[in-house]
């Protein structure tokens, strides 16, 4: 039987945010959420980059950190008891590169207690074609939300909403900046300059009756207010997570957050 997807709140963490499983040690009120969303989980253990970097540009930063993990089936054992007795509903996020190994892991996940739904996030420029397919082995019991670049929102959410997904996520976009060596170094972009495109996208999908979950640049409760005001289901908070209330947000230079060990 399909499960609905319903946040009793409208706020949820981004993945890659808070780790693999709530915690209320990290400082974060977890009462403010209306689920917790996993770090980015693969089929097998994935290592950090051997080259971590965080590269600060005008109103946001670069993060690039090879988005580490132990691995699905060891995520379960050591997290999927906590996510039993978490106080809220978890999602669950996979990194969803190769359809037959999604699906594994979907399907994987099906039988688990207090999961709600799984966020799956693709590798850059992957095709649509893909992008569907794996829509169609994955599609099943628990609500599936497909975290596109603003790029795929508009022109394949509608696609994949008609086709059985609950829901259309915006995956931070990516970008490449110079390190102090003046190496070219790629990763994800976060930080308020992201936030009018990103609002753009939430009114323009909102406009076509796509259940669009808003994310990028939230820093404030102005942010969040604005996005569901603009026809978002719920809003992703990332990056202003990491940032203590009493710091000048407006000048942000957070440490590089490392995900729990692997």
């Amino acid at each position: 039987m399909k499960r609905d997807l319903y946040f009793s709140k409208p706020i949820i963490n981004a993945a890659g945010s808070l780790g693999f499983a709530p915690d209320p040690r990290n400082g974060i009120s977890l009462g403010m959420f209306g689920a917790f969303v996993t770090n980015p989980i693969s089929l097998r253990r994935r290592l950090p980059t051997s080259e971590p970097a965080l590269i600060e540009f005008p109103g946001g930063f670069l993060l690039h950190t090879g988005l580490p993990n132990p691995g699905l089936s060891a995520v379960l054992k050591k997290y999927g008891p906590r996510w039993d007795h978490a106080g809220l509903p978890i999602i669950v996020h996979l990194m969803a590169d190769r359809p037959e190994e999604t699906m594994r892991m979907v399907r994987m996940l099906e039988g688990i207690e207090n999961v709600m739904a799984v966020e799956l996030g693709f590798a850059p420029l992957l095709a649509n074609d893909i992008i569907l397919l794996t829509l169609e082995m994955c599609v099943g019991e628990l609500p599936l939300i497909f975290s596109l670049p603003v790029e795929q929102v508009l022109s394949l959410g509608p696609k994949l909403i008609q086709e059985g997904a609950a829901a259309i996520s915006i995956s931070n976009p990516r970008g490449i900046l110079t390190n102090n060596q003046d190496e070219l170094i790629a990763g994800r972009l976060y930080g308020q300059s992201l936030f009018p495109r990103s609002l753009d996208i939430v009114h323009s999908a909102a406009m076509l009756d796509l259940p669009i979950i808003g994310a990028g640049g939230v820093w404030t409760e102005k942010n969040a207010a604005d996005m569901l005001s603009a026809g978002a289901m719920a809003v992703e908070i990332d990056a202003s997570l990491w940032v203590p209330k009493d710091a000048d947000t407006q000048n942000v230079s957070p440490g590089l957050v490392t995900p729990d060990k692997i």
